[in-house]
């Protein structure tokens, strides 16, 4: 039997090569070939990205897509952009992460019970995907959150993730339960996993530069997200 580590890798692979979606793979090519100045030089991965992190994690954290211009160049999730900035500093005050700052993909950042992806793969124009493609890219969250089989918290980062999350069947039991209204801090109780573990499906308002400008997510509301999810998840 291939172990977690292995077939997150698999995985990864293959999310490397998609191209399903015309429309995703011309921007990210065209942020790739268009830098703004402070990244002029530099080498952009320009291709989907698989998520990363622990592959026994009981915290899997679930994003909207790359930014053009921070995981689409660094070919890391969430990592050289504003978002990654206060979720990285947040995992690491929480303890889930070794350091506070991710610059690029080969910076020594390791999560420790923890996961991070999202919902589609590549950058998305204006940072907004489209229906169809959050559908395209729900096969390989799927296949994640499989592989990731001791997950016991998802903590979805913005609506768009909460969507994503509550149309995978495996999720939300096809169907069986009612979805609430999101918002931040809502708390739903899953079916259990394949393996009888209980999960809960935990949202957050997601860690964009507006919203922590705005005051609309602020360090102090996310990190007691962080602590209700280690709490759930122990």
């Amino acid at each position: 039997m291939r172990s977690a580590a292995r077939q997150l890798e698999e995985d990864e692979r293959e999310v490397s090569s998609c191209s399903r979606c015309p429309r995703l793979v011309a921007w990210r090519e065209q942020a790739a070939a268009n830098p703004p100045a402070s990244h002029v030089g530099e080498h952009y991965w320009g291709r989907a990205l698989a998520g990363f992190g622990d592959p026994e994690a009981r915290l899997v954290l679930v994003g909207l897509a790359p930014a053009a211009h921070g995981g689409n160049r660094t070919g890391r999730m969430f990592t050289g952009d504003r978002s990654g900035d206060f979720l990285f500093a947040a995992l690491y005050r929480a303890g889930y992460a070794n350091q506070p700052l991710s610059r690029s993909a080969d910076d020594g950042l390791r999560l420790e019970g923890a996961y991070v992806t999202a919902a589609v793969r590549c950058a998305p124009p204006e940072n907004k995907p489209t229906p169809l493609e959050r559908e395209t890219c729900a096969g390989y969250l799927s296949s994640e959150l499989k592989v990731l089989s001791g997950t016991r918290v998802l903590l979805a980062l913005g609506a768009f993730a909460y969507e994503a999350l509550w149309r995978l069947p495996e999720c939300t039991g096809a169907g069986r339960l009612k979805r609430p209204r999101f918002a931040h801090g809502l708390e739903v109780e899953l079916p259990p996993s394949p393996q009888g573990l209980p999960r809960v499906l935990v949202c957050s308002y997601h860690p964009s530069q507006r919203n922590v400008f705005t005051g609309l997510l602020s360090a102090e509301m996310f990190d007691d997200l962080l602590a209700r999810a280690r709490e759930l998840s122990a």
